[in-house]
């Protein structure tokens, strides 16, 4: 679809209060599908990557290919009871195509259990795949093949998803899968678990008891890895590689260490290559979802270097399923977003305004051009992707320090040496700054803390304390970067689907979707009823 179309298609179906009917699907499906979810990869999070790659970078997006040569429509990312979503209520009704409360895996408004497209297809005689930068118990993997009241249940979640079947099952999480008496690297040997210093440097179970998914995955026939060694070697048809603890490591930190011959821990691009030559091996096909997780943490930090970062491994993810679905006929790649996460966006300020320039050729070559505001500065793009370390990391390393060492200089010190942009002392005593929690509910995970940073504007929008330090950091930085942020969530922005195939295939996709019929677009596309 032509963006103008496209664009008066989303404004028609937000002022009726409705959306528009997609094409009808023919009767044509696909033998693979394969999902590309960008978790919180709003229209602006494509935009800030496409401008790179073409003003900085000089190279062509895999995103960009994917819309140039395929069809692109929107999503109204909403719950079935709420105007915003989060990932578990998203993925599941992307992979049911029913509706879904917030926070709610694999259930329907009612809490009764919903069949994913993971399932179907494996009664189909399909295989099965998921991948995920995060971890493999996180919403968004999990919707596809786990039914829980509440995403925070990962310990079974990981139990289900084991119980599941998944063929290929790529992502971190470990602590999940191991049983409560593994508490530290010398226990996890002790068990036979052999895991790589650089990529486990603490092991930990987060298990309250004393299942062992491993050894029930390798009764079920899977072959566990915990390196990317280990996941290039593997010959198996079920796979299991489990590269992190918890959340795998940023895409800044993985960049830093990608050109290194000793590196343990595989990229997303990696995972997915990976993932394809396995399920390639079913001649029925398959389905695979792979999710770059972590563009949705940048957004919940407000960390726009990160993010740039984040979408540029996301793209690589992308250009992998590109490459092995090249010139296929049978193949379907979908990519599209759960939410947008952080109301991210370029604007215009009243901050360094440039100065009048002479035009030097053109009708008005004698005219001076005087811009009222700053719209922005393009060698901002550079400064972002120059970033070194993620405000996560500095936070993190900041807070472990001695509560003497904790001190103004030494953030703003911290951050001066990761960014380009200016942390001041000041701005560093105003984020280490603390007043009572407004918003305190004792027990909660996010708000049980009696104190919180200092946010003066939209404070119900940042209800992740934790993440309070590393907002206000980036929020000080913002006006450097000529970079807004509305919210340490999610908004209700419609975010983009482009699918990718033969046009049999793809111009389904074509219009203004609810995130429910895009569920149903990917089951009649691989022959199945539609879901609900």
């Amino acid at each position: 679809m032509k963006l103008g179309q496209l664009l008066f298609n989303i404004l028609i179906a937000v002022t009726l209060g409705c959306a528009l009917p997609s094409n009808p699907a023919d009767s044509t499906s696909a033998k693979n599908v394969i999902l590309l979810i960008g978790d919180g990869m709003g229209p602006q999070q494509i935009a800030l990557a496409v401008a790179y790659s073409k003003h900085i970078s000089k190279s062509e997006l895999n995103l960009y290919r994917l819309m140039r040569d395929g069809e692109v429509g929107a999503v109204m990312a909403e719950a079935g009871t709420n105007l915003v979503i989060d990932s578990a209520c998203s993925a599941t009704q992307m992979a049911s195509g029913r509706s879904c409360r917030p926070e709610m895996l694999g259930l329907d408004v009612d809490g009764n259990k919903v069949q994913t497209i993971v399932e179907r297809a494996k009664l189909a005689g399909k295989s099965t795949g998921l991948v995920s930068d995060t971890r493999l118990t996180h919403a968004t993997p999990a919707a596809f093949a786990s039914h829980v009241i509440h995403r925070q249940f990962e310990n079974e979640i990981a139990q289900q998803l084991i119980e599941s079947g998944t063929d290929v099952m790529l992502s971190g999480g470990l602590r999940h899968f191991i049983p409560s008496n593994i508490l530290d690297s010398a226990a996890a040997t002790s068990a036979g678990i052999a895991l790589s210093p650089a990529s486990f440097p603490k092991v930990k179970s987060a298990r309250r008891d004393e299942e062992d998914l491993l050894a029930a995955a390798m009764v079920k026939g899977y072959e566990t890895v915990f390196d990317i060694a280990g996941l290039k070697a593997s010959k198996a048809n079920k796979l299991l590689g489990l590269f992190a603890l918890s959340g795998m490591p940023d895409a800044i930190e993985m960049r830093s260490i990608q050109g290194n011959p000793a590196r343990s821990m595989p990229t997303l691009a990696e995972m997915t290559t990976k993932a394809l030559e396995v399920l390639a091996r079913n001649p029925k096909g398959f389905f695979l979802m792979v999710e770059g997780g972590q563009i949705d943490w940048a957004g919940h930090e407000n960390d726009a270097g990160r993010m740039l970062h984040e979408m540029l491994r996301f793209d690589e993810a992308v250009g992998a399923a590109l490459t092995w679905a090249k010139n296929r006929s049978d193949t379907l790649i979908v990519a599209t977003a759960d939410h947008e996460t952080g109301s991210f966006g370029f604007s215009y300020s009243a901050k360094d305004i440039p100065e009048a320039e002479q035009l030097s050729q053109g009708f008005f070559k004698s005219v001076r051009y005087e811009p009222r505001y700053n719209f922005g500065r393009r060698e901002n793009l550079r400064k972002l992707f120059d970033q070194k370390r993620s405000f996560t990391s500095i936070v993190g390393e900041f807070e472990s320090l001695n509560s003497p060492d904790q001190s103004p200089e030494r953030l703003a010190a911290m951050v001066g040496e990761a960014t380009p942009f200016i942390l001041s002392v000041d701005q560093a005593r105003e984020v280490l700054a603390k007043e009572p929690n407004r918003f305190y509910i004792h027990g909660h995970s996010e708000l049980g803390n009696r104190e919180a940073p200092i946010i003066r504007d939209f404070t119900a929008f940042y209800p992740y304390i934790e993440n309070n330090r590393i907002n206000l950091i980036a929020r000080a930085l913002a006006d450097q970067q000529d970079v807004v942020w509305g919210t340490g969530t999610h908004t209700s922005v419609p975010v983009l689907v482009i699918a990718h195939g033969p046009s049999k295939l793809t111009d389904r996709f074509d219009g203004f979707l609810d995130m429910t019929e895009l569920g149903r677009l990917l089951f009649e596309s691989m022959g199945f009823d539609a879901a609900g």
